[in-house]
């Protein structure tokens, strides 16, 4: 991945900006957009993202003055621009002369122009048509002095099932599998009479009368990934023909099941995301501190940006509720605590029509004499100051496994429990450890993990032999790992592994499994130890037996009374741990700072922090963010200087409503000194 313009050092300073979208306005209001852009201290805009009918609005004539223009008084007001390839949103004209572009559902119904993401991924139509729009802007913009980044379409994540991608499909597959015999036995065909004599039988996993077959449809989301990636590809090479030197990107949405973005990692330029937090929903906090560390994760470690995120207001959910004062400050400084060098927002004027009139902005409708607004220009100013944070790294000493080609497989039909979902077993390990300021970094199996003491696998119920034989190596040369609940079940093409459970990593947990149980209630479980708090399984149970490794906790009754729940194993140099349940919050807490302890890890925080305030060390600062409405006192090992506001801070530290510190105090809790941090 190449460094941002502006992103290469700390001196660099930080991004703000919005998507633009000035077609939507009459070229009058221009200038005074740019003028409130430089008063809150914008400096960066995404701009085009859905012009396609403005710049082309009859097939092969095209109109960009108006975008000159606009790119004109941007350059001249100071502001940057990332210029946008219009391909998420097909002008009308495409759909109505060539409906093959349009995508089809899995009920073979078409999916018609009039919103957006209208397209078919497969459609080579619809491809010769992005690639000419892409050529036009490319050629036309490449050399623009406001062109600083380029940005491919807009949350890729379409899906079709029609005939042309049913070709497709075929074609992926023969290059994936070679001949029908390995297909066929790759994907267990002998089960239920589907054999495939010819690949032309071979469909998409279209609407079938039962349970469909696990690995077709686990293929069919890989093949669309592959689409969606080979489609951004497409764009990037001809704007690079173009302008080798400026980054390419495409948006991200985090935990998207749509499409797997480690694939896409190795291809983009730099990692950006879209989040918008949920101000109704508690857990919000934890979901967006974990996708901001998967888009750290997904950049090896590198600065991010931060999109898309929301000001106030959605209007996608059914009740949307704006964001409290101070909150809009709160959730940008989250990102950038957690590695993000740049703040965006969705957008930058708010539509009076269409789809998203309803959606926040920089400026209202009621314009700039706004809370909204007031506290966007604040926010502006507020990052100008935390420019020294950009382009350092947040140290991370754990790592939290996870793949998208595993959650697909883990949540197909049919399993033993719909209850235990990846992204619940993923937050049941995190929440722990974001509430003690331990950061982590999500990361692929196949990633280099000799840089973490501990390695964290919440659930992967697919794990290829190779990442298998990689984590089992990491524990013999001294690492650790935790292993969650129903992982390494089956193979690459979802086949179930022969044996006892988990196979693959039975010997390097040294415990091993053959029933996996869905509990009909809770169950308790008790620690060999005594000092952990009561503790129980939720609903899932699995029944282990010990092959080396010891029994630190077991059901207390339920149909698994007297088996162990959680062991721990001496394998090599290293330790390992195998939990077959789904404890409650208070017994993962104890398990995994345990864990923490054994590898050698202390948290920054070990008596834990209020569940509203987030502590993140990045670079040589010490983020404290209070996201609650109530003040918090934290007590630090020392004074230290707040960035924000230059004022030293003594030992305790008062934390208002809503209020945040970033402080020159990371050597503080980078060291292992004992120090006397924690909370009033």
């Amino acid at each position: 991945m190449n460094s941002l313009p502006g992103m290469n050092g700390p001196s660099s300073g930080l991004r703000y900006g919005a998507d633009y979208n000035p077609e939507q306005w009459p070229e009058e209001t221009w200038p005074e957009d740019i003028a409130l852009m430089q008063d809150a201290g914008i400096n960066f805009v995404t701009v085009g993202v859905f012009s396609w009918a403005q710049l082309e609005p009859v097939e092969g004539q095209w109109n960009f003055g108006w975008l000159d223009r606009v790119l004109d008084l941007l350059h001249e007001g100071g502001i940057q621009v990332d210029l946008a390839t219009p391909t998420a949103s097909p002008p009308p004209w495409l759909g109505y002369r060539y409906p093959e572009t349009l995508p089809q559902d899995a009920d073979g119904h078409t999916l018609w122009y009039g919103s957006r993401n209208q397209f078919n991924p497969s459609s080579d139509k619809y491809r010769k048509a992005a690639a000419a729009v892409t050529e036009a802007l490319a050629a036309r913009y490449s050399s623009h002095p406001a062109v600083t980044m380029w940005h491919v379409g807009n949350e890729l994540g379409q899906v079709s099932f029609d005939d042309e991608s049913a070709g497709a499909f075929r074609r992926w597959l023969q290059e994936r599998y070679g001949t029908l015999e390995e297909l066929n036995r790759a994907w267990g065909t002998a089960f239920w009479s589907q054999r495939y004599s010819a690949w032309e039988e071979i469909l998409p996993p279209r609407r079938a009368p039962y349970i469909g077959n696990p690995a077709q449809s686990l293929d069919f989301k890989r093949f669309t990934s592959d689409e969606l990636l080979s489609l951004y590809c497409l764009q990037r090479d001809i704007i690079r023909r173009h302008d080798p030197h400026h980054p390419v990107t495409t948006n991200f949405m985090g935990f998207f099941r749509g499409a797997d973005y480690f694939s896409f990692a190795s291809e983009i330029d730099v990692v950006a995301n879209d989040w918008y937090t949920d101000p109704a929903d508690a857990g919000s906090l934890d979901l967006g501190s974990l996708t901001h560390d998967l888009c750290r994760g997904l950049g090896g470690g590198r600065p991010w940006l931060l999109m898309e995120s929301a000001t106030s207001a959605v209007n996608w959910r059914g009740h949307n509720v704006p964001k409290a004062p101070g909150t809009l400050r709160l959730d940008a400084l989250s990102a950038v605590a957690r590695g993000a060098d740049a703040v965006c927002f969705f957008q930058f004027r708010q539509s009076a029509a269409g789809a998203e009139r309803f959606h926040s902005a920089v400026v209202p409708l009621a314009g700039p004499d706004t809370r909204v607004y007031r506290e966007a220009a604040a926010l502006g100013a507020e990052l100008q100051r935390l420019a020294p944070v950009s382009g350092t790294s947040v140290p991370a000493r754990v790592a939290v496994l996870f793949d998208w080609e595993s959650w697909w497989a883990a949540e197909e039909s049919a399993r033993p429990s719909e209850r235990l979902r990846v992204m619940d077993q993923l937050l049941s390990f995190y929440r722990p450890l974001r509430r003690h300021g331990t950061a982590v970094e999500i990361v692929h199996p196949g990633a280099d993990l000799d840089r973490f003491s501990l390695v964290l696998v919440p659930n992967l119920f697919l794990l290829r032999d190779e990442h298998a034989q990689a984590l089992d190596q990491y524990v013999q040369g001294g690492g650790a790992l935790f292993v969650g609940p129903f992982s390494a079940v089956a193979d690459e093409n979802a086949r179930l592994a022969t044996g006892r459970f988990p196979a693959v990593l039975h010997k390097c947990l040294g415990a091993s499994g053959e029933e996996w149980v869905p509990l009909p209630e809770p169950c308790p479980v008790t620690f060999s130890t005594g000092a952990q708090p009561p503790a129980a399984a939720q609903f899932w149970g699995e029944d282990l037996r010990l092959d080396g490794a010891d029994a630190l906790a077991s059901f207390a009754g339920g149909p698994l009374k007297g088996k162990p729940a959680l062991t721990r194993h001496l394998w090599g140099a290293g330790q390992s741990w195998y939990l077959g349940a789904d404890l409650d919050d208070a017994a993962m807490t104890a398990v995994l700072l345990d864990a923490l302890r054994a590898a050698g890890i202390r948290p920054a925080f070990p008596d834990g922090l209020p569940g509203d305030v987030e502590a993140v060390v990045r670079g040589q600062w010490l983020f404290l963010l209070n996201h609650g409405p109530l003040g918090q006192t934290l007590r630090l090992p020392g004074p230290a200087v707040d960035l924000l506001t230059g004022r030293e801070t003594g030992p305790l530290l008062d934390l208002q409503p809503y209020g945040a510190c970033v402080l020159d105090a990371a050597d503080y809790f980078l060291n292992d000194d004992d120090g006397d941090e924690g909370t009033e």
